[in-house]
């Protein structure tokens, strides 16, 4: 099972969210977040641009909002891969 942002929303709406259309990676918006911890941890978003699939490729320890606000914004979608 995987997350992914429903087909009727405009990926420009991520912006919102803190996702940018990064050139090193031109196929996803991604977003990295530094939680300022004691351990320093890290989060790191790719929402691939074609499948609209969010992937979550670095979590140090502790999860920060991200998913859940674009949850509670009715934005994504549980799907099987």
């Amino acid at each position: 099972m995987a997350l992914r942002i429903k087909d009727d929303v405009d990926l420009k709406e991520l912006e919102k969210f803190g996702f940018i259309n990064n050139k090193f990676y031109p196929l996803s918006y991604t977003k990295k977040v530094y939680l300022k911890n004691e351990n320093d941890d890290k989060n790191f978003y790719h929402i691939n641009k074609k499948t609209k699939i969010i992937k979550l490729t670095r979590l140090d320890g502790e999860l920060d909002n991200t998913l859940y606000d674009l949850i509670q914004a009715g934005l994504v979608e549980k799907v099987e891969e």
